[in-house]
């Protein structure tokens, strides 16, 4: 098992991966960094939990976008079919406004203290 230390929002994570998959991993963390610095130069101040989230959403969204965009021709040469994409669309939706949902209940807990 490798590690790789990757770097968002100027804070640096250990993380474990597959063997080979070092350089994959730091791709994917440069695509949070990016999407990290978008949400942080608009000012405001953001804790890195509320922001780690938003970038989840972000990417969340993109891939909803994405699926949208053309889900036929993938799901087709995928083995999936509308119907799936639609499970998981719903799915992802309905684990989104789970998260959603605790990081408000974890904001009103912090601002209560």
């Amino acid at each position: 098992m490798a590690q790789v230390t990757i770097t968002i929002n100027s804070r640096e994570y250990a993380v474990a991966c597959e063997d080979g998959q070092e350089v994959r991993i730091l791709q994917l963390a440069r695509m949070l960094d990016e999407k990290a610095k978008l949400l942080t130069q608009s000012g405001g101040q953001v804790n890195e939990n509320m922001l780690l989230a938003m970038v989840g959403l972000l990417l969340a969204d993109e891939l909803t976008e994405l699926r949208k965009g053309n889900p036929s021709s993938a799901a087709v040469s995928e083995g999936f079919d509308k119907q799936r994409l639609a499970e998981i669309d719903k799915a992802t939706a309905e684990t989104l406004d789970k998260i959603a949902q605790e990081i408000n209940s974890v904001a009103k807990q912090i601002e209560s203290l």
